[in-house]
């Protein structure tokens, strides 16, 4: 009986190594994308704009080459800085947290009354273990009842923007904003981003 022997190589295909890599940078420059890294493209600052505008050269006029032709003054390009508005542009103005109370359906003061009768039952004896089991059973509801209401509470947060024409826009989010009083944004769709 003979066995035949195959030969194992321990290195990795080239092409894997290329994907994995490739994976490893897109993710990268996901997370990049995600937490701000890198600049978006969807608006550039006014004073890029007026940066680029008074860089154009001028125009001059054309020269006539024939002698007899009337030529019309050729229209110069002015070198004052255009002013760029965004209409969707402003700046964080206030951030309020508000926090709504969950309300109590039973279940949290049924649960504490249990727990709370249990709790009482061990103290005492007699007529006293009786008093206090059912003044564990009534604290542990009043109890059971305001935690239920904490646990169902939520928070959100409403940010004020003022825009740039002077108008005010109230957004509401579910999430803690990351937006800081006198943060420039645009506001887009109801979503604030970056500007």
């Amino acid at each position: 009986m003979t066995a035949q022997v195959t030969k194992n190589s321990n290195s990795t295909p080239v092409l894997l190594w290329a994907a994995g890599i490739a994976v490893i940078l897109f993710s990268v420059a996901g997370i990049a994308a995600i937490m701000g890294w890198i600049p978006t493209s969807i608006g550039g600052s006014a004073e890029k704009a007026t940066l680029a505008q008074t860089k154009k050269p001028s125009l001059k006029p054309a020269q006539s080459t024939a002698a007899g032709a009337k030529s019309a003054p050729a229209k110069v390009a002015s070198n004052a800085p255009v002013s760029v508005k965004c209409a969707e542009c402003g700046v964080i103005e206030s951030t309020r947290e508000i926090a709504t109370s969950g309300e109590g359906t039973g279940l949290g003061a049924a649960g504490g009354a249990v727990v709370g009768g249990l709790l009482g039952h061990q103290v005492g004896g007699g007529s006293g273990k009786q008093i206090a089991t059912v003044v564990g059973a009534v604290g542990g509801a009043v109890a059971g009842n305001e935690v239920e209401k904490r646990v169902k509470s939520t928070k959100s947060y409403e940010i004020t923007v003022r825009l740039d024409d002077g108008s005010i826009r109230v957004i509401g989010a579910a999430d803690p904003p990351t937006w800081r009083t006198g943060d420039h944004v645009k506001v887009v769709d109801g979503v604030i981003r970056a500007n």
